[in-house]
């Protein structure tokens, strides 16, 4: 198992509109191509504008095929440029994927 960190940081503004697209449809498609969703995260002490997710997969094949098949997907290619018809929702985007050590309570 390996787990993917991201964190999103929105563009002034932008949160209610990043957290709604994944609350109506992100979250649905994420099922549909295998993303498996650990959990979300807001931040309530420190830098406002950003929303951190961790999302598991078996392992660096089923994270390339899962990702693909989601940034293909005609419904997300639309919802985005929709949710983005009045310019970009995110600053910037970080991601790093994590490995558990032999010793995490979490594998």
């Amino acid at each position: 198992m390996i787990y993917e960190y991201r964190a999103y940081y929105a563009a002034p503004g932008k949160m209610p509109d990043i957290q709604r697209r994944f609350a109506d449809v992100t979250m649905k498609l994420f099922a549909k191509h295998g993303i498996k969703v650990v959990g979300f995260w807001e931040t309530i002490i420190g830098e406002s504008n950003e929303l951190v997710y961790i999302c598991a997969f078996d392992d660096l094949a089923h994270r390339t095929k899962a990702w693909a098949a989601f940034q293909a997907d005609p419904d997300w290619q639309a919802a985005r440029k929709a949710s983005e018809a009045n310019g970009p929702l995110l600053e910037r985007v970080i991601n790093k994927i994590w490995r558990p050590t032999s010793f995490s309570p979490l594998q």
